[in-house]
């Protein structure tokens, strides 16, 4: 992994934002319509067996384009994406669309860009950005994360039914703030230092500091809207920002604006058998903690730490069921892998400061408890 500090030449690709975009009730009634205004006439679509039944209240009733249904296996791995572009490959179909979370998005990005195809995508969380960013995140086959592809065509198509959204559990969308809010403190750790920040980064960084900010002041109320299935104002605002304005940050900022500490520690916490009932947006959430104390902004800590026990985010070893020394060595472990994306952050760290950064969050939460 190469260093980007103090570097004037500064290459980025901007991929702001797929080439379509609508969040509106009712937007899958106009995908027949939007098919055939784009020519395409055969359809590989991929979906989970729960994200289907979701969004089938709202599914258009008649399908003008030839489409052919297949459920993935539970990741996005490997194996399932050669699977799926065999599939859309020998079909010889148009597009492929993606019906679910954050990894049957993904796995709909991978095998489409490996069969060259068209990809659009209709979440039915908001608990990633993987809907808008042309990236996927592979994992093994028992879910351990193994890398992340940043694809050089941006989405074809979003489609966003924010109903379907709203009846999902709101744990979901709860993860998805909690990966949302870790775009501002990764993206400011990436460029902190850096001697010239072209526009388009500062774009990313607007981009990270507005999510944010709405993050916090409308979370709390957007959940308790959600609980009781209103879909308000706030829980518009929320699912836009996890999925459009969380996307952009890395559309934007290209590798300035993707993932730092936070994710890094998500990805080793994927290596504990006791986190894998945990949501990918859990993980990050104690993730930004974590890179914080690293950091040494204890002060942004103890600022975070009301929010979080507000709308219930993880912020301790209990609350991510890490059992003692060996299981906090292992994260410092994996942590620090060469291809880790904590190496882009200005400071290089050791297994010992990421204990440490573990320890301290634990005695700044005991602290707070006993005041």
């Amino acid at each position: 992994m190469s260093t980007i500090w103090g570097v004037r030449n500064i290459s980025i690709r901007i991929q702001g934002a797929p080439s379509f975009y609508k969040c509106k009730e009712d937007i899958l009634q106009e995908l027949s319509v939007l098919l055939k205004e784009r020519d395409i006439g055969s359809l590989l679509i991929i979906h989970g067996e729960k994200s289907f039944q979701a969004i089938k209240p709202y599914w258009p009733e008649r399908e003008e384009a030839n489409a052919t249904y297949v459920a993935y296996s539970g990741i996005c791995s490997e194996s399932e994406i050669k699977r799926c572009k065999e599939l859309a490959e020998s079909l010889h179909v148009d597009a492929v669309i993606g019906i679910g979370g954050g990894k049957v998005l993904d796995l709909a990005k991978a095998a489409g860009h490996e069969a060259k195809k068209d990809v659009i995508l209709i979440p039915t969380l908001a608990s990633t950005c993987a809907a808008w960013t042309p990236l996927s995140v592979i994992y093994d086959d028992e879910g351990r994360f193994q890398t992340y592809t940043v694809f050089p065509r941006s989405t074809y198509m979003v489609l966003v039914e924010p109903r379907v959204i709203l009846g999902a559990p709101s744990r979901y969308l709860k993860a998805g703030i909690g990966d949302t809010l870790a775009k501002w403190y990764e993206a400011n750790a990436i460029v902190h230092g850096l001697d010239y920040i072209p526009l388009p980064v500062e774009v990313a960084l607007h981009a990270a500091k507005l999510s944010r900010n709405r993050l916090l002041e409308e979370s709390h109320q957007a959940l308790i809207d959600c609980e009781a299935g209103n879909l308000s104002p706030s829980v518009l605002t929320i699912i836009e920002a996890n999925i459009l304005l969380g996307g952009m940050v890395g559309g934007f900022g290209d590798e300035y604006g993707r993932v730092a500490g936070a994710h890094s520690i998500h990805n080793a916490l994927t290596h504990l058998p006791g986190t894998t009932e945990l949501l990918h947006g859990e993980k990050v959430a104690y993730g930004i903690l974590v890179q914080l104390a690293l950091e040494g902004n204890e002060e942004e800590i103890t600022s975070l730490l009301p929010f979080y026990r507000q709308i219930g985010l993880p912020s301790s070893c209990r609350d991510l069921h890490i059992q003692g020394r060996d299981d906090i060595h292992l994260i410092a472990e994996k942590a620090l892998l060469p291809h880790e994306s904590i190496h882009f952050m200005k400071n290089k760290f050791t297994q010992q400061d990421i204990v440490a950064a573990i320890a301290k969050l634990e005695t700044l939460q005991k602290g707070e408890r006993e005041a």
